[in-house]
């Protein structure tokens, strides 16, 4: 199944199948297995998955009120959810785009269940088949400013390429030459890199919250940057990257 729409006032939708195992589960209990669910993006946002009703254990989804139709997908049909509560399932029934197949996927509330992929638990959102992470080890020199002061040099950074974003420049802490870090009890997720560890930066008794981060044990995809700290590019002066290796 695949569908690309576009058009001046219905937003961009694409629908195609998975070859992924995907499974839910409420605790230890698994709720639904199948290797026949459909990955929706719509809006430009994160993929969904839908798993075929029939893929569910019996008596999972029990049928509830209709929900508020969806301008893209059609109208929603809403199921409470056995062990997770009311209203915590949902499907469309395809009628704005002639797909009335649609009417036989379900997805859950993301934070309801645990979701897997094969043998592998993910967090915050499905993985977006066509976005990548590339981390690729650089000499050319990185510095970072900040309050107008040279705090970081570095030429042995790993930069951080994710698709659809700006590039992230990770490197030792010891390159730091101003300032402290000290820690931060912040963490964030992300399905791609996995948890983030945050510090603060404290300069001429000024406190940055926030503003470098970093990953203790990052997803098989951005192994190289374990332990290396990247300051926030939006929240510094600048990080200034030189255009060739530094010598």
């Amino acid at each position: 199944m695949s569908l690309s729409y576009r058009s001046s006032e219905v937003p961009a939708v694409l629908i195609e199948p998975t070859h992924r195992r995907i499974r839910l589960k409420v605790g230890e209990r698994t709720i639904a297995d199948t290797t026949g669910a459909i990955v929706i993006y719509e809006n430009g946002g994160h993929p969904v998955y839908y798993l075929p009703k029939g893929d569910f254990v019996a008596g999972v989804l029990s049928p509830a009120a209709k929900g508020e139709a969806s301008p893209l997908l059609g109208e929603r049909h809403v199921f409470d959810v056995a062990e997770v509560g009311a209203s915590r399932a949902w499907s469309f029934d395809g009628s704005t785009i002639g797909r009335d197949e649609l009417a036989g996927f379900v997805t859950v509330d993301w934070s309801a269940v645990r979701w897997f992929e094969e043998d592998e638990e993910i967090f915050r959102h499905a993985r977006n088949v066509y976005k990548r992470i590339d981390t690729i080890t650089s000499s050319r020199l990185v510095e970072v400013f900040v309050s107008g002061q040279l705090v970081a040099r570095s030429n042995r950074a790993v930069f951080l390429f994710e698709t659809g974003l700006i590039p992230r420049y990770y490197f030792p802490a010891e390159d730091i030459l101003a300032g402290r870090l000290v820690e931060s009890d912040l963490t964030t997720y992300c399905p791609y890199k996995g948890t983030a560890s945050y510090y603060h930066f404290e300069l001429d008794g000024h406190r940055h919250d926030n503003i470098v981060w970093y990953y203790p044990e990052p997803l098989d995809e951005s192994l190289k940057v374990r332990g290396l700290i990247s300051f926030y590019n939006e929240k510094v002066d600048e990080i200034r990257v030189s255009a060739e290796a530094s010598s």
